[in-house]
């Protein structure tokens, strides 16, 4: 594989018990430690582990898990914010390999130079109000999603199909890629449809894991971060855990967390975490057990990781329900409902907001565009699915699907029926990425940036009625109230005299203002101004005025 992050060096089993090698590589950004084994293992993946201990110039340490990378190699792969020389020693659970254990050397971390947000600003973590995210620097990060389920697959070709994704992705302001490390929703295990450009992620029987499939699953993961995507990795569908057992899939996840852990991602321990197989014979035993065991291995994962990556979980509904203990969990990530209205998406997401610990929220499954159920969803759905959602979990963020480019499919190759019988439909990806949702959601990022969206907080039923959701700042400089098409009746008590408001169309991005200053006391009622540029009848009210 070609590696274009960062600087890599080998150290080969000629080379003494202790040796000096330094590698460089610019501030978040990774760098690369490949090892040649002296000796020859039968059953290296499993017989093997490799770590090394980091000292960054400020005296912190970290721990951190190497990988096998075929044959005789393993590597070690390293990042930091923190500019200066980072020593570095080995440690291999066989301490008589030299060319494995013992091994010291530095990475010497230089200013990062370049645009790129994620290594401009350092990697994504939970902002310092718990509600929610942050570039390392405390730059405010929205989390706009896409969701790519099965972009490591054969199916979305490298590289013209993932460059062509992830350009209209960025063009249109997305900032987070959600996409399975090989271990695949909606298929039974060892499906041909899960193959990667190496092939599957483990051999058959869960023997060992196939460092192939991740050598060219690399490649699709570091474009991603390139590009200021970030990737959210979801380890595994959840109902893979009876299969593999928890063992292995601890074993998958340090293997994850070795090769991806370097780059600024984030972790989604598994898809629909407690349910079952489609076809389990007794779900409710396997839904308990997954529910158990993912908790265990969210702890491994918290564990294992020396960066510390915010950790969640896609659940069943919300992801508090599908831990046995909920502070395992950075963030709590929602599936809202495909079928549900939007009143049911604002009204899920209050909950989270409410939920202990407090933690950023956010629907990281809502209603896939062009989505064959009945009826076939479309623009207008996922549209108000973001707004009702968003307003009333905090505005931490939102994640859009459109159906054809999370199972892609092709023109030619149709992705066909789930194990549970269901065909969600035949949209080419190269459709689907054109779809007016993901343009719609481009806006409506673009307009709250203009806005202290980082501020806002439900207040839904307070000094605003009628509303679906809605969200003010505590200082009242800004509020804004999503509705389907009905009045609004909002309580001007508190707000500074300079006030105004406008009506923003969360289809076209038009904005209407409303003429003169509003009252500093009394309500007022607003109606929305007919129908919206895509014929539909929901609206957002922007209302602002000067901190007090």
């Amino acid at each position: 594989m070609k590696r274009t992050v960062g600087w890599f060096a080998c150290v080969g089993c000629a080379l003494a018990l202790q040796v000096h090698a330094a590698w460089t590589a610019e501030a978040n950004r990774m760098a690369e430690l490949r090892f040649e084994s002296a000796k020859t293992y039968a059953d290296p993946f499993n017989e093997v582990t490799l770590d090394a201990v980091f000292t960054a110039p400020d005296g912190k340490t970290l721990r951190v898990p190497g990988f096998w990378d075929g044959g005789k190699t393993w590597c070690v792969r390293y990042a930091s914010s923190v500019v200066g020389a980072h020593r570095f020693s080995t440690v291999c659970s066989d301490p008589a390999n030299a060319a494995l254990h013992g091994v010291v050397g530095e990475v010497n971390v230089t200013p990062y130079v370049g645009d790129n947000p994620l290594f401009r600003h350092g990697p994504v973590r939970v902002a310092d109000d718990h509600r929610h995210f942050a570039y390392a620097d405390g730059t405010p990060f929205f989390w706009l999603g896409d969701t790519w389920w099965m972009g490591l697959s054969e199916r979305l070709h490298w590289p013209q199909d993932v460059q062509a994704l992830a350009a209209d992705r960025c063009a249109k302001g997305f900032t987070v890629v959600q996409i399975v490390a090989g271990l695949y929703p909606d298929m039974p295990a060892f499906d041909e449809r899960g193959k990667g450009d190496g092939g599957f992620s483990w051999e058959a029987g869960y023997a060992r894991i196939r460092p192939e499939y991740f050598d060219a699953a690399d490649k699709r993961i570091q474009f991603l971060v390139e590009q200021g995507l970030m990737p959210c990795v979801v380890g595994a569908w959840g109902y893979h855990l009876p299969w593999l057992g928890a063992d292995k899939l601890k074993q998958h996840w340090r293997y994850v967390i070795a090769r991806w852990g370097a780059w600024p991602v984030v972790w989604c321990a598994a898809g629909e975490q407690a349910m079952p197989w489609y076809l389990a014979e007794n779900k409710a035993a396997d839904s308990e057990r997954q529910r158990r065991e993912w908790t265990e291995i969210i702890r491994t994962i918290r564990a294992t990781d020396a960066f510390h990556r915010p950790v969640t979980t896609h659940p069943r509904c919300k992801a508090r329900d599908d831990v046995a203990d909920a502070s395992v969990l950075d963030f709590e990530m929602h599936q809202s409902g495909h079928g549900t209205p939007p009143e049911g998406h604002a009204a899920l997401a209050l909950e989270g907001w409410r939920g202990q610990p407090v933690m950023p929220v956010l629907s990281g499954e809502a209603r896939y565009e062009a989505l064959e159920i009945h009826p076939t969803l479309g623009a207008k759905e996922a549209r108000q699915a973001f707004w009702a959602h968003l307003l009333n979990c905090g505005c931490a963020g939102h994640t859009y699907g459109a159906n054809g480019i999370w199972q892609v499919n092709q023109p030619d190759r149709r992705y066909g029926k789930s194990p549970g019988g269901n065909d969600w439909g035949g949209t080419p990806w190269s459709d689907a990425l054109r779809l007016p949702g993901s343009a719609q959601l481009a806006l409506a990022k673009k307009f709250l940036l203009t806005q202290p969206w980082y501020r806002l907080e439900p207040v839904g039923g307070t000094f605003v009625k009628g509303d679906t959701a809605a969200a003010a700042t505590p200082d009242k400089r800004c509020a804004l109230v999503f509705t389907l098409g009905q009045a609004v009746t909002v309580d001007w008590t508190g707000w500074p005299a300079s006030a105004r408001a406008a009506w923003f169309d969360p289809t076209t991005g038009e904005l209407r203002a409303l003429d003169g200053d509003l009252p500093a006391t009394g309500t007022r009622e607003f109606a929305p101004p007919g129908k919206n540029g895509a014929g539909d009848g929901d609206w957002v009210l922007l209302i602002s005025g000067a901190a007090k």
